[in-house]
């Protein structure tokens, strides 16, 4: 008798597993290896090992689906395997029995197990045989959860600008042993011992990071060791600016971003506002390009220390030269933050800041395609002779690399540093140019094919990976937009516009190329997309005309409403198929979980 044990689940661990299951894997089998102090299968997991088993896991399946052991490798025959079977069905019973006796003392919303998940046995230590198993048997959550996402950007399409796909060799190098070392310092002057490795993995990064920008090490250096694009900002703010001394930037609502000092008329947003003081110049409203006179009439009453150079939402070029000149004027720092524009730049495809800026920082993950990571480029060397006939030397490289290390962060995370180098090394190749001239050539197409369907962009165009769509002419916002696109599997993101009063509701949505681009798409396939698009767009309107109140929660709930799920099943359905056509980057789809 199995008094806790559902019938219905008795039914499905007694039953033949040779028939097809449609359960893709047995999150509880080991990896065909064999215990020798046993003479059970190896497909089954050892009853003196019960932490190998996921009772909340188990419990928490329906009983029809509760998952059958794998049918084992076999070349004699369907004897051998029916012999197997009825050999073990009732230790994989007893075994699985397990959890359910511990019905009344789990909490059933947990996916821990109560017992340790590393325990010695009596013949030895078995932890490491568990720290090599593979993340399906260990954790069946977080690996359902990377299979839905693998589901998601298989077939949808993604058009956020600030997102890629890396490369399969990026990631395996960022989900190397690299990530188990601590290196305080830098290579050559660690904190710790053991780094000559991590010492070569990074002064190989730093090396390819100068040459993917086509810099000379005698007058350029590179920190590798920023966590990400807004740390490396502040980094550079805290090295080179005395507390409160001031900033100029892009203004968010106009394509700035918030690690550049953004504020409002009543509240200081990014910290940034709150240790220095800023101040932002802002685009002509009436051709959405950069009103660089009146940054320049701005910074001649504000006299910044620094000037940012660098946009998130900002379909143009920017006039480095221009800003060049003003802060030589000011005696001001000029920064360039390329972090949208780093792999197009180190393609050569579009100006390089790197013949005017002081500093140049960057994430890596944008059109770059590395890891999540971000670079501070700084100049070295001779900055200019003197009155006196003598050099002047740059002083930023010890003042930047003190501000990250240890002023801002503890060891870097080498794992990254290690993708990165990787990624930059890509970076150099013919290939890598010829993707981002696509970038560039699929982004010229998709803005054309707005344009002609009567959207508004922000600039009237596009020179670089990016567009950005004025929806208040349409009679909509961003934000209701981006919940249909959502809706029908294309990601974008809302954005803030010229003449906006709120980033919540804002009135535009940004898309871009470089995602979609690294999958194969080229011309003809963006002006596909720019149909999805209108498409979601002109059903967003018939919602919004027929939500009973004004609020977004009460568009949503007319969304989710049976009076649209046709129109919404339809167009998820064609964007899906469509998409599907295209290959998947890092993962093959033949492997995936969720194909159906």
């Amino acid at each position: 008798m199995l008094p806790l044990l559902p019938q219905s689940a008795t039914d499905v661990l007694l039953d033949n597993p040779f028939q097809q299951s449609s359960w893709p894997y047995f999150p509880m089998i080991h990896s065909g290896e064999t215990d020798s102090r046993s003479s059970r299968s190896p497909y089954l997991p050892s009853p003196s090992t019960p932490s190998s088993i996921t009772p909340d896991y188990v419990l928490s399946l329906p009983s029809s689906r509760v998952p059958r052991p794998d049918r084992p490798p076999s070349n004699s025959g369907g004897d051998e395997l029916q012999q197997w079977w009825f050999s073990t069905k009732r230790n994989f019973t007893v075994h699985l029995l397990h959890p359910f006796l511990l019905w009344h003392h789990r909490d059933l919303m947990s996916s821990l197990p109560n017992e340790a998940v590393y325990e010695k046995e009596k013949s030895g230590v078995t932890w490491p045989k568990q720290l090599n198993a593979p993340l399906e048997a260990v954790d069946p959550e977080i690996a359902n959860i990377i299979e839905l996402e693998k589901a998601r950007q298989w077939k949808g399409l993604e058009l956020i600008p600030s997102e890629n796909f890396t490369s399969v060799s990026v990631m395996q190098a960022v989900g190397s042993i690299m990530t188990n070392k601590y290196s305080e310092g830098y290579p050559g002057a660690r904190y710790y011992g053991g780094n000559e490795y991590i010492d070569m993995a990074e002064t190989l990064c730093q090396k390819r990071a100068l040459e993917a920008f086509r810099l000379d090490p005698e007058k350029w250096g590179v920190n590798v060791q920023s966590l990400s694009g807004s740390p490396a900002n502040f980094q550079v703010y805290t090295a080179l600016l005395k507390p409160h001394e001031r900033i100029m930037a892009l203004d968010l609502p106009h394509g700035g971003h918030l690690s550049h000092g953004y504020q409002t008329d009543t509240k200081k947003i990014s910290a940034v506002s709150i240790f220095f003081e800023t101040m932002p110049y802002r685009l002509n409203e009436s051709t959405g390009l950069i009103d660089y006179d009146q940054l320049e009439k701005s910074a001649t009453l504000f006299r910044p220390k620094l000037i940012v150079a660098g946009a998130s939402a900002y379909a143009r070029l920017y006039d480095y030269a221009r800003i060049r000149k003003v802060c030589d004027k000011q005696k001001a720092i000029l920064l360039a933050d390329m972090a949208h524009i780093s792999g197009l730049v180190a393609a050569g495809v579009i100006p390089s800041p790197f013949d005017y800026a002081d500093i140049v920082t960057t994430t890596t993950h944008k059109s770059l395609r590395g890891p999540r990571g971000a670079m501070i480029f700084f100049r070295k060397g001779v900055k200019e002779i003197n009155k006196q006939g003598k050099e002047v030397l740059y002083d930023f490289e010890d003042k930047i690399n003190q501000a990250v290390f240890p002023g801002l962060q503890g060891g870097p995370h080498n794992h990254t540093i290690t993708g990165l180098a990787v990624a930059l090394k890509q970076a150099t190749t013919r290939e890598y140019k010829a993707y981002q001239e696509q970038v560039l050539s699929n982004c010229a197409k998709f803005a054309q094919t707005l344009a002609e369907k009567g959207y508004e962009l922000v600039s009237g165009g596009t020179e670089n990976h990016l567009v950005l769509v004025n929806l208040k002419t349409k009679g909509i916002d961003g934000s209701r937009v981006e919940k249909v696109l959502e809706s029908v599997h294309i990601a974008a993101n809302k954005n803030t516009v010229p003449g906006d009063v709120s980033a919540m509701v804002p009135g535009g949505i940004r898309m871009g190329t470089p995602a979609l681009t690294s999958r194969g798409f080229v011309e003809e396939d963006f002006a596909k997309v720019a149909e999805f698009f209108d498409a979601a767009v002109k059903l967003a309107l018939k919602i919004k005309g027929e939500a009973t109140g004004t609020k977004l929660k009460d568009f949503v709930a007319t969304l989710q409403s049976p009076n649209f799920q046709s129109e919404v099943a339809k167009l998820k359905h064609e964007v899906e198929e469509y998409a599907k056509q295209f290959p998947t980057i890092g993962f093959e789809k033949e492997n995936m979980k969720y194909k159906n």
